[in-house]
């Protein structure tokens, strides 16, 4: 047998690699699938919930087709590679993770680009901000009622000290002016 001539073993390596690929491949495009169903669900769900965003559904849905079709062109290019390697090209796998990540890069800005998603972020941005204006009021009325100061108190506190600070320097003034004339 020549060295030309591939062995039944190493055919049979060459298959289960590509199985394996083709599996993995397969696997991911699935995962990809779902994750954008996930996607949608719940930012339909945001959606449904404040006329605001309502309002900007349509430019919304068009950024997330333009995501979708990033990450289609992604799964094609994924596939040609595949191909490729598949006919004796030597391909690395970092062009692999390099199609996901700039397809991750490209379908994430045509999302965040949109008004929709602008105003998604505002209301969840609103929403956080006052609950943490609720725990903090929570907070505040918790550490008075144990006696504690609170950050409130101690920033009054320091307020007082600079206006007493203020008026002590004034009063200073006042009594250096009075010294100095009955000196004179």
């Amino acid at each position: 047998m020549s060295d030309a001539t591939p062995n039944k073993d190493s055919i049979d390596q060459w298959v289960e690699m590509m199985d394996e690929m083709n599996r993995t491949t397969l696997e991911a495009f699935e995962e990809n699938v779902q994750m954008q169903a996930q996607f949608v669900e719940s930012w339909i769900d945001t959606v449904e919930n404040d006329q605001a965003i309502a309002e900007t559904m349509d430019e919304g849905l068009e950024g997330y087709a333009r995501a979708y079709q990033t990450w289609m062109e992604a799964a094609v290019k994924m596939l040609e590679q595949t191909n490729d390697a598949v006919e004796g090209e030597d391909i690395s796998t970092d062009e692999f993770r390099d199609i996901w990540l700039r397809a991750a890069n490209d379908s994430f800005k045509d999302v965040m680009e949109t008004s929709t998603f602008a105003a998604v972020t505002g209301a969840t941005v609103s929403d956080v901000l006052e609950y943490q204006e609720k725990v903090d009021e929570t907070a505040a009325e918790t550490l008075h009622s144990l006696g504690f100061a609170t950050k409130n108190d101690v920033q009054e506190i320091g307020e007082r000290l600079v206006e007493f600070e203020r008026r002590q320097h004034a009063v200073e003034k006042k009594l250096d002016r009075l010294l100095d004339a009955m000196e004179s």
